[in-house]
């Protein structure tokens, strides 16, 4: 036994073990943050403005679940944000007014202004190139 020999593969142990650490060390670094992106992209942003269209979610839909219920209602106006994520809204023909959590709110997509009309579209038959 030659401890000159035994102290060189003991250090040579030592050198392997501490790549192989920081070999993990990186690759659990690389997957943390692909894991951040994926994450980060389905978070949508919700900054509201006064006058803005939002839909308010109905939270206690599920303690009575209907098939086809929306589980959103509204459209409502933003009247105010406040700096605690809380938010002033209005229904939409201006009579009740109250506070809740910016969280529960999505934008309203749809017309502002919906008097009911309808749009008709006509759609022709399509050509194909043998039928002529």
């Amino acid at each position: 036994m030659d401890p000159e020999a035994a102290g060189q593969n003991r250090l040579t142990e030592l050198h392997e073990l501490e790549e192989f650490r920081y070999q993990a060390f990186e690759s659990t670094r690389l997957y943390k943050e692909r894991m951040k992106k994926m994450h980060d992209k389905h978070i949508v942003d919700r900054d509201f403005k006064p006058g803005d269209m939002v839909l308010l979610y109905n939270s206690r839909l599920r303690l009575f679940p209907g098939k086809l219920k929306s589980g959103w209602s509204g459209p409502f106006r933003v009247v105010q944000m406040f700096a605690s994520g809380a938010v002033e809204i209005e229904s939409k023909d201006g009579t009740n007014k109250f506070s809740v959590n910016g969280q529960r709110l999505k934008h309203y997509l749809g017309s502002a202004d919906e008097k009911g009309d309808t749009v008709v579209s006509h759609f022709k038959e399509p050509q194909y190139e043998n039928e002529e």
